[in-house]
């Protein structure tokens, strides 16, 4: 099989298993960044951290494809499949790296993230935080497609629960949901409210949950 071939058939994969694992995938993803690309003003660059395969800066680019890109991962078989999704694409740049342990070099009128920030615990977020505020300009933009828990211990159970019900319906595999168990001791959720604070004391301006179904929710922070 061609290297190519087989990049692609990953991607295939990835992006169809995100779909069983994410049951709000299309508003999550699709209809969150139309939301709002709708009121934001085009931005010139854009930096995706933990972007795995790419897959939240594709619908990112489907709205500014004229943007310059950075994507960064610490996992480069992930990156690979980036790089592979964007073949041939100038303006987008995949970069193998810790972002905890710094970002890119310049700044950025939009950084986003999906999936990722969920298991750091709340003084790295907050470290985090700090650092992605310095990377904005005024008036710029962060991003936050995640994974929360519920505010409180009951409600929490509630969403567990009803998710882990949706993946056994979903069509997953016995090893997709054993790779996902061993994958959730890894998450160092915060409720989103917590979240929004974290942002409010590292000086964002605006902050507010512009989407939310049970676990996912979508965090926009404005410098």
């Amino acid at each position: 099989m061609e290297i190519e071939e087989q990049f692609n058939r990953i991607a295939q994969e990835y992006d169809a298993n995100r779909r069983k694992f994410i049951p709000c995938f299309d508003d999550y993803y699709k209809n969150t960044t139309k939301l709002i690309a709708a009121s934001l003003r085009k931005p010139a660059r854009i930096l995706d951290l933990g972007a795995g395969t790419g897959l939240l800066s594709y619908y990112w680019y489907r709205q500014y494809p004229s943007a310059d890109y950075v994507l960064v991962d610490i996992a480069d078989a992930m990156l690979q499949v980036a790089r592979r999704r964007f073949a041939g694409v100038d303006n987008v740049r995949c970069q193998t790296g810790d972002y905890v342990k710094g970002l890119p070099d310049g700044s950025f009128d939009v950084i986003l993230s999906a999936l990722s920030i969920h298991h750091l615990d709340d003084s790295q977020k907050v470290e985090l935080f700090a650092r992605v505020y310095e990377k904005l300009p005024d008036g710029g933009l962060f991003v936050n497609y995640d994974q929360f828990c519920g505010e409180s211990e009951l409600i929490d159970g509630w969403y567990n629960t009803y998710w882990q019900q949706q993946l056994l319906d979903s069509g997953l595999t016995e090893q997709d949901l054993a790779l996902w168990r061993e994958r959730r001791k890894l998450d160092r959720e915060c409720s989103v409210q917590d979240e929004i604070s974290m942002l409010q004391q590292c000086q964002f301006r605006a902050v507010q949950c512009v989407y939310s179904y049970h676990k996912f929710s979508v965090i926009a922070a404005v410098k």
